[in-house]
């Protein structure tokens, strides 16, 4: 099915709101993919924050024209689906890992941060761990110098409770003694 004008130009205007909020875009050819395999990917991509969409590859291209993934212009040949993510590393990591499960879906290249990405690129992104994952690592990272002064601190405390009650205990012990 055929887009009027103004249908292509609501496609444009909305993937580049998309392209304007995003970090990262990654582009796989999906030639010989069944709707239940897309309809999969699409609801992985749903649940990772990824906006995943089959375009015409001249209304992607205008819709990244003037965005840092214009760079990418050159990759859009041939039936493409576009992953764009605010997380940097979301849409790579979708893609690929959907492409590791299915030989059908080849990782073909990708953008971030106004620089192209071939397809070993987009790979490597997606090897980097989620942002949450990071932020996990970060927090136990800071957690962990002062879980071992709390702990210090306990056992320093544990052992002059213990003294000092040993010390209290002496004292009434020889008090009866002495009377």
């Amino acid at each position: 099915m055929s887009l009027n004008r103004n249908e292509k130009a609501t496609v444009v205007t909305d993937v580049a709101a998309q392209a304007a909020k995003s970090q990262t875009l990654a582009l796989a050819e999906y030639r010989g993919l069944t709707v239940a395999h897309l309809d999969a990917l699409r609801k992985q991509a749903r649940e990772k924050g990824v906006y995943l969409h089959v375009l015409k590859n001249t209304l992607a291209r205008r819709a990244v024209a003037g965005t840092p993934f214009e760079v990418a212009s050159e990759s859009m040949v041939g039936p493409l689906i576009y992953g764009f993510s605010e997380d940097a590393v979301a849409a790579a990591k979708v893609i690929s890992d959907f492409a590791k499960g299915n030989d059908k879906l080849i990782v073909k290249a990708g953008a971030m941060g106004g620089k192209a990405l071939n397809a070993e690129g987009v790979k490597a992104l997606a090897s980097i761990p989620s942002r949450e994952v990071l932020l996990t690592q970060v927090a136990g990272l800071l957690q962990s110098p002062i879980a071992r002064i709390a702990r210090v601190l306990g056992a320093v405390a544990a052992a002059k409770g213990g003294s000092a009650a040993g010390a209290e205990e002496a004292p009434a012990a020889e008090a009866p003694a002495a009377a």
